[in-house]
């Protein structure tokens, strides 16, 4: 299969792109990204002199480029987004520009080049606050911030392609991610640095938000089942089955690095801050997956590569990207 995966230099995009290289030794792979603050080529140095995968750098909502690139894939496979809540409600324009019209571009060329396949990554948060219960791929969607806003407008033109064009559309919507290459302005990686550095550790309220967490591993064989094995037209949750507060999160952090509770810091909540995520996975278990690997809070230790990012060994300091996000939320996405 030859793939084109976009935002693959981001933290899941980089996981997958190594995923499917080590996974399907017959695949070839090309990396279209705009390598904004999140993506980095460091994330996949290991992978760049392998004949199998190549890099083209450039923007999703360059409809060119796009179909210039596309041109005899069998699948595409979107990672590219814009994805934190905080910076949404700063700058809500390059949201709807990557999460929407450049979903918009993508569905455009995959239905003139008679793409096979595509799949488009989104979110849980699409779903908005769950009270009780779990969210289905059937529930309606109910966004609450213009990351979450976004997202859910990129799932539905998805979904409208598919229903008017036939276009090959299939969805997943996975929980709060973990794991190596991750940005240091989500909630696990951001923690993890402030701590070593004895930082603050900036809680939203009253820390009593509740995210599942998922392995970015985990994840990306669970997209790559959807790829060559999902229906199409079809959306899939993939949740990793561990909800947990903020709060009991924060504190497992800092007992895993044997810092202090006092480096807590409350600040106060962001505005319409979901209150619970849930997802029922359901349907990608019936199709064969399962996570393997233990959840944020459930690990020994850091999460992988979190201390290698920290010295540079993923994204260019760090330490000071973490400074400048202090006020970044606890229920940091993926």
């Amino acid at each position: 299969m030859k793939l084109l995966v976009t935002g693959g230099s981001g933290f899941i995009g980089s996981n997958f792109v190594r995923h499917v290289l080590a996974a399907h030794p017959d695949d070839t792979l090309v990396n279209f990204d705009k390598l904004t603050y999140a993506g980095n080529p460091a994330n996949l140095r290991d992978v760049e002199a392998d004949p199998r995968y190549a890099f083209v750098h450039g923007d999703v909502c360059d409809a060119k480029l796009v179909r210039d690139v596309a041109h005899g894939v069998d699948a595409i496979v979107n990672l590219a987004a814009s994805t934190h809540v905080d910076r949404s409600l700063m700058e809500p324009d390059e949201f709807l520009k990557t999460d929407v019209f450049g979903v918009f571009t993508l569905l455009e060329a995959v239905k003139d080049l008679r793409i096979p396949r595509f799949v488009h990554i989104s979110t849980d948060e699409v779903y908005g606050s769950v009270e009780r219960g779990s969210s289905r791929e059937s529930d309606p969607l109910r966004p609450t911030n213009p990351y979450s806003a976004s997202k859910a407008g990129g799932d539905l033109l998805a979904l409208a392609y598919w229903h008017t064009h036939r276009v090959p559309v299939l969805i997943t919507r996975s929980s709060n991610n973990f794991g190596p290459c991750q940005y240091p302005e989500k909630v696990i990686p951001l923690f993890i640095t402030n701590a070593l550095e004895d930082r603050p550790l900036p809680l939203y309220g009253d820390g009593r938000n509740v995210r599942d967490w998922l392995y970015v591993l985990d994840n990306c064989a669970a997209i790559d089942l959807v790829l060559r094995k999902g229906r199409e037209g079809e959306v899939y949750n993939i949740g990793g089955g561990h909800e947990v507060e903020n709060i009991v999160l924060t504190r497992q952090i800092l007992h895993l690095l044997g810092k202090p509770e006092t480096l807590i810091q409350p600040v106060k909540d962001r505005p319409g801050h979901d209150r619970r995520y849930s997802l029922d996975s359901k349907k990608i278990h019936q199709l064969g997956w399962a996570p393997r690997h233990r959840s944020a809070t459930r690990s020994r230790r850091p999460s992988p590569g979190t201390a290698s990012t920290r010295r540079g060994g993923g994204h260019s300091s760090p330490a000071s990207s973490a400074r400048t996000t202090r006020s970044s939320t606890s229920g940091g996405r993926s």
